[in-house]
């Protein structure tokens, strides 16, 4: 095929992409037109903000929190993997669900306090943030850059369209919403900017946790989803950098933030991926254990990656997921390093961060037929917009019906990122804990639909099931 027969459907792809942005851009200024006349009825509500702990009695809190938690999720996980069918990470929120004000809470206080004593909370909560951190870093390191580099321009056009219907829905949401469920010191355009971005997030590490218990991570279209899902991510923060900076009145931290983020990819790939390899290269020809120092290394070049993101605004995860990625995922280096960490992320860390999520929770602030009806209304319009946007996309780009929809389910997964998003609206006061509540349901609902989803659409073989005639010829979406 000659080069103005391939450039032809390269332009009118880049055209359509650019006229869905301006579509989608010109809507949204239209709801926000209309949402500007409206008023919110609630008062106002004080900014939450963490609280301190610290003594003896603390630690002593924190460790029986911890115990208690990783027993809990160990097996409530284990019953939804072995029975449902369903990520371990569902059993984990569930887990917390359980032990918190929603069930434990509500039969007794002074037990759910025993759980998770107030003084202990902070600290548990920010442990648990670490091992997510270290989580990504695996989830980088696992990922094959290889496959990534035959679909950037598919993968970026499938995650913004992913993003833009989720988003657009969003904020039509509130138009209906703002009256009712906003308080009076909140205006419609920083409330709709945060509905439209919390609809828009995949959770990116449940998204990579799934498809690491089936065991397709490493398939085509299971990069394909950890890519869409990184690159959807990076976006939504942006976005919600954005978001917050009107909410402060403060646009330029926005633009600082786009700045400084793409000044710090720039320096991954050009000056620290070279440093990284060549690190590699050295522990491959070292004789002898090396696993302590090689570890050290590892850990102060993440935790600094981590800080990089974490002060430029996006979030801490990403840096740790980049680094990762970058890192030689085959060798002696990414051996040794998953050996040493993986474990002690897996069983210990993270199930704490997903059941700290639930322990946060108030299912009981729903107590009429009107707020369940609300949330249905958010899950199905969540649902609508992530699963349309990504399978209208991909379809698009050249995959099957079949693939194309199993990628939607897997971008309508929530969670980690999901609950990030809803803590900082309700720290800034955007949104109130009834609203906050919903929105984890929603979170739930949407995660808990991707597995039974995906073996109806691809069998319960899984990914490679797909006929050959669904995928273009490299086994990914064409490139745009």
């Amino acid at each position: 095929m000659s080069s103005s027969e391939t450039s032809a459907p390269r332009l009118r792809t880049l055209l359509a992409y650019g006229v869905m942005i301006a579509a989608a851009l010109g809507l949204y200024l239209l709801i926000r037109a209309q949402g500007e006349g409206l008023a919110a009825s609630l008062p106002a509500e004080p900014a939450r903000g963490p609280s301190s702990a610290g003594g003896e009695s603390t630690l002593a809190h924190v460790l029986l929190s911890l115990a208690l938690i990783t027993l809990a999720t160990r097996v409530v996980g284990g019953v939804f993997r072995r029975f449902l069918g369903q990520p371990p990470v569902m059993g984990e929120i569930v887990a917390g669900l359980l032990l918190g004000p929603s069930l434990l809470g509500a039969i007794s206080p002074a037990a759910q306090a025993f759980v998770l004593p107030a003084d202990a909370a902070p600290v548990l909560g920010m442990i648990s943030k670490i091992g997510v951190v270290l989580f990504l870093f695996l989830v980088g390191l696992d990922l094959d850059p290889r496959l990534l580099r035959k679909q950037p321009h598919a993968t970026v056009a499938i995650s913004h369209a992913s993003i833009l219907a989720p988003f657009l829905l969003g904020s039509l949401l509130a138009l209906w919403l703002y009256p009712t469920h906003a308080t009076r010191d909140v205006d419609f355009t920083a409330f709709s900017l945060f509905l439209g971005v919390a609809l828009s997030v995949t959770a990116f590490p449940v998204l990579a946790r799934i498809l690491s218990d089936r065991g397709v991570q490493g398939t085509p279209l299971g990069t394909t989803a950890l890519a869409c899902a990184a690159v959807d991510d990076v976006t939504a923060w942006t976005l919600l950098a954005l978001m917050v900076g009107l909410a402060k009145s403060e646009v330029a931290h926005a633009v600082r933030t786009v700045v400084f983020l793409a000044l710090y990819v720039a320096a991954m790939l050009w000056l620290v991926r070279p440093l990284v390899a060549r690190f590699a290269v050295r522990v491959e020809e070292t004789r002898g254990p090396s696993a302590r120092m090689t570890l050290t290394l590892v850990f102060v070049a993440l935790l600094l990656s981590a800080v990089a993101t974490e002060a430029i605004g996006v979030h801490a995860l990403f840096g740790a997921f980049l680094l990762g990625a970058l890192m030689p995922h085959e060798g002696r280096l990414a051996r040794e390093v998953r050996a040493q960490i993986e474990s002690f992320v897996l069983v210990l860390l993270l199930p704490s961060f997903f059941a700290f999520t639930g322990l946060r929770m108030q299912i009981g602030l729903l107590d009429s037929a009107e707020d369940w009806l609300v949330c249905a209304v958010i899950i199905a319009l969540a649902t609508l917009g992530k699963l349309g946007g990504t399978t209208l996309a991909a379809r698009l780009t050249g995959l099957g019906w079949r693939p194309a929809l199993a990628l939607g389910f897997l971008m309508n997964t929530r969670g980690l990122m999901q609950l990030i998003v809803l803590d900082l609206g309700l720290e800034l006061g955007l949104i109130t804990p009834k609203l906050f509540a919903m929105m984890i349901l929603m979170a739930l609902v949407t995660t808990f639909v991707a597995t039974p989803a995906l073996d109806l659409v691809l069998g319960k073989r899984g990914f490679e099931t797909a006929p050959e005639d669904e995928l273009s010829a490299t086994g990914h979406p064409r490139q745009l």
